[in-house]
């Protein structure tokens, strides 16, 4: 067990009375979380699994404002999710980025009337959208942030110009737009610096993931996954941030079986290393329709391209995979953008699906199932509220809602206000990672591309990471050609939650998701968790057991991918 963990169990063991308790620790959950501890309230949060695990870790990574549902007449969702956007900007720059988004366009009045179809009942797929409707899309885009504009308006191409500047684009674009969105390079960690500053700053609020609740007498018991120690506590509210799982949550925290209130959607993602495709975007994403009229985008992500996504219904709340079928989707739809660019399964180097959490529907396409979120109060001793759908780039909005909630539940005025308050490495961020990036290679002696590893990774405490690797007197590359250290993984282990092998390698470093690790890797950070938790050689070969399964079965990284990973690296040292 961590010493950060350690401190929080025992905060839990000294005092297990707490005003609220949050039961998910994905983004929702975070988010309410943190702005009921910034209130002043002694919060408890639960997560069965690592924190940002579920569905926060399977986004399309894009913060939007989310310009198709315009169509579906959810204006209201639209202008907050702009501003939601905008302050993500502000507060989280480190991490979230501005993104010129490119839309092919193929005919002129085609979808004019998908919006009133949708006002008229109509649930079917809407049709092709042209540019008359993409333009008065766009026009309502700007005009909503005309007052607090921070990124450009939108423009519209001629042919001759879309295919100046992208030659390889369909050649059915008679004209194409581009306007501004933004894109989270890394959002389980925007969601464990939400946690840190909260930890820095709220030492009446505790933190636990790998730990259960359920309900006990008429309160309810805290169970650690990890060690089985149990804990009774006491709470005046539950929020059940559980997204996906809310209705079976909602049950066993004591809501009589009835009317679910979640219809989930599965939606994957494709990581692409193919660098054709990645010059043809030219720093653009692509916003498209697919042949069935879903919207698809693609864009550079991390060196590599990220392509997506599926939108399938399912029965109920599990964990799942990208499927064979649904890739071959992802792939075809790239070729229907990008026809003369070949883009091979075998360049996948990295699949993740989650189950989004949308409120019940009875749509038949997917998508005009309402992205918005609600927050439904169900009764009882202790009154349980419930987060009912919600996105990522929402997500402070949502939780501000659930929070005002509970205060009112609770007679707690409101102390503060989240809409300004910086996020981990966002505080004090200069005008551009580069910035902070030569900084770090100016005081630390470090290379380039090491410096804008931490600066991407961590923000303005890249120094604090930095600081500590330079006093460990060791700050050697994990592995020849990365630019994650040994020293870096310690830090990571003595402050970020870590609990396991799979904590370390799937959502603290990017390690994973941008195909770079590899067998030789995983066993260096084990060997380093090991040392730091005095974990024995059978736990740790059950951790790095199940992290290839992990792998393997839910992001397409095979043991053997695992090991030719190992001999290209070896071949390029040599």
């Amino acid at each position: 067990m961590s010493a950060t963990r350690s401190e929080q169990w025992s905060r839990l063991e000294s005092d297990s009375a707490f005003d609220v308790v949050v039961v998910g620790g994905g983004v929702n959950g975070i988010g309410v979380y943190r702005d009921l501890a910034m209130q002043g309230l002694r919060v408890l949060l639960v997560e069965r699994e690592d924190f940002a695990s579920g569905c926060s870790a399977a986004p399309s990574r894009m913060i939007h404002g989310g310009l198709r549902y315009l169509e579906n007449g959810e204006f209201d969702l639209v202008r907050e999710s702009l501003r939601e956007r905008d302050l993500l900007l502000a507060n989280a720059p480190h991490m979230v980025r501005p993104m010129p988004t490119l839309i092919p366009i193929s005919s002129v009045f085609s979808g004019l009337m998908n919006g009133a179809a949708s006002f008229l009942g109509r649930s079917g797929k809407p049709a092709n959208r042209g540019a008359l409707p993409i333009k008065l899309g766009l026009s309502l885009y700007d005009w909503v942030t005309r007052k607090r504009r921070v990124m450009p308006r939108h423009r519209f191409n001629s042919g001759r110009d879309t295919r100046r500047r992208w030659p390889d684009l369909t050649p059915e674009a008679r004209f194409s737009a581009v306007y501004y969105d933004a894109w989270i390079s890394h959002p389980e960690r925007l969601c464990i610096e939400m946690l840190r500053d909260v930890a820095r700053d709220h030492s009446q609020a505790v933190a636990l993931n790998y730990a259960e609740i359920a309900s006990a007498g008429t309160g309810y018991e805290v169970r650690c996954t990890r060690t089985g120690a149990r804990r009774p506590v006491q709470a005046r509210a539950i929020v059940n941030a559980t997204g996906a799982w809310l209705d079976s949550t909602a049950e066993s925290l004591g809501k009589p079986a009835g009317e679910r209130m979640v219809s989930g959607t599965k939606g994957s993602h494709l990581i692409i290393d193919n660098a054709a495709l990645h010059a043809a975007l030219d720093g653009h994403l692509v916003y498209f329709e697919n042949a069935d009229g879903r919207i698809c985008i693609v864009f550079p992500y991390l060196g590599h391209v990220l392509a997506g996504s599926t939108d399938i219904r399912v029965a109920e709340a599990r964990k799942v995979r990208c499927e064979a079928d649904e890739l071959d989707y992802i792939l075809a739809s790239l070729r229907l953008v990008f026809p003369a660019i070949p883009v091979s399964p075998d360049e996948v180097v990295f699949s993740y699906s989650g189950i989004r959490p949308l409120p019940k529907s009875d749509h038949d396409f997917t998508g005009r199932i309402s992205r918005g979120h609600l927050v439904r109060r169900l009764p009882g001793t202790s009154p349980q509220f419930c987060m009912v759908g919600g996105k990522w780039t929402t997500f402070r909005a949502f939780a501000e809602q659930t929070a005002d909630a509970v205060l009112a539940e609770l007679g707690h005025a409101r102390l503060c206000d989240t809409a300004g308050r910086k996020i981990g490495g966002g505080a004090e961020f200069p005008a551009s990672a580069a910035d902070v990036a030569n900084r770090l290679a100016e005081r630390f002696g470090i290379d380039a591309p090491r410096a804008a590893h931490l600066a991407d990774h961590y923000g303005y405490q890249a120094f604090d990471v930095m600081a500590f690797c330079a006093g460990q007197g060791d700050d050697a590359p994990l592995a020849p050609g990365l630019p994650h250290s040994t020293a870096e993984v310690d830090w990571l282990i003595a402050n970020e939650f870590v609990e396991t092998v799979s904590d370390i390698v799937l959502r603290r470093t990017s390690l994973a998701i941008t195909g770079r690790i590899s067998a030789d890797i995983i066993m260096r950070i084990a060997e380093r968790l090991a040392k730091a938790r005095g974990l024995t050689a059978e736990q740790i070969a059950r951790q790095t057991a199940a992290l290839t399964e992990t792998l393997s079965d839910y992001h397409g990284v095979t043991p053997e991918v695992l090991e030719q990973r190992n001999h290209k690296r070896r071949e390029k040292c040599a």
